[in-house]
């Protein structure tokens, strides 16, 4: 029998969010392919990214984000000759 569910890494632990509809002690051979979502990082995985960031950002980084900020709001759009 194979079955498919995700879980969440816990130290050495995997929690399964579905049930998996085993025995208790029943042995299971088990293979972990990581999820990638990256790409949707929320909530947690927000902080993480910002905690890992926290002992390398300075006063300089907070000036360019601004200047990112100012520039992308700025009208860029050219005036029709007529």
């Amino acid at each position: 029998m194979k079955l498919i569910r995700q879980g969440t890494v816990h130290g050495n632990m995997i929690q399964i969010t579905e049930e998996l509809g085993l025995r208790d002690g029943q042995m299971v051979e088990v293979q972990v392919r990581v999820i990638d979502n990256s790409s949707t990082l929320t909530g947690e995985g927000w902080r993480r990214c910002a905690g890992r960031l926290a002992n390398e950002w300075t006063p300089e980084d907070d000036q360019i984000l601004e200047a990112l900020r100012n520039e992308r709001h700025q009208d860029q759009r050219r005036e029709l000759s007529e």
